[in-house]
């Protein structure tokens, strides 16, 4: 429950406007300092949450080994991460790019679900609280690519899960 209102509160403040990406450059040391607030943090974690549970969790627990057997006692970047969770899923999904666009915008998307009779449609678009005049930037090109999971009813309660990725504006 702590963890849930620690991220609610995170979206919150990812929700304005004024808010900044997980990962951006930086060119002074102050900048670095301000880019590791509570909102890196928790996102960051919410994010890693989203990629496990997308992966599976042995995939992921693979990505991860791969990742610090490569970079132990050395230093690394994001990407290094990425390219680790590449080379387990084989090329079957291109992780670095699905998790750049949640590390390089700043906010998340509100995922809108429309089911008329068997189909289901989806359609994103940036989820803004609310909009501060003084901060203000058109975020009409923000792109998600967002996980989803599903299941129907013809899950028989072992192996229900379904994936779809929306990686475009609708779907």
């Amino acid at each position: 429950e702590d963890f849930l209102n620690l991220i609610f509160k995170a979206m919150m403040k990812d929700s304005l406007n004024s808010s900044h990406p997980v990962s951006s450059a930086v060119q002074s040391s102050e900048q670095i300092e301000e880019m590791f607030d509570a909102l890196s943090y928790i996102k960051g974690a919410s994010l890693l949450l989203m990629l496990k549970h997308y992966l599976t969790k042995d995939v992921f627990q693979a990505g991860i080994e791969v990742y610090l057997h490569d970079h132990n006692y050395g230093t690394a970047q994001s990407d290094d991460l990425w390219d680790s969770m590449n080379e387990i899923t084989n090329g079957t999904l291109d992780v670095k790019k699905m998790m750049k666009t949640w590390i390089v915008h700043k906010g998340f998307p509100l995922v809108t679900v429309v089911r008329k009779g068997k189909i289901i449609s989806v359609q994103q678009e940036k989820f803004l609280y609310r909009v501060e005049p003084e901060n203000w930037t058109s975020d009409a090109s923000y792109l998600w690519h967002i996980p989803l999971t599903y299941i129907t009813n013809r899950c028989n309660f072992t192996h229900c899960t379904n994936a779809y990725l929306l990686d475009q504006k609708s779907g």
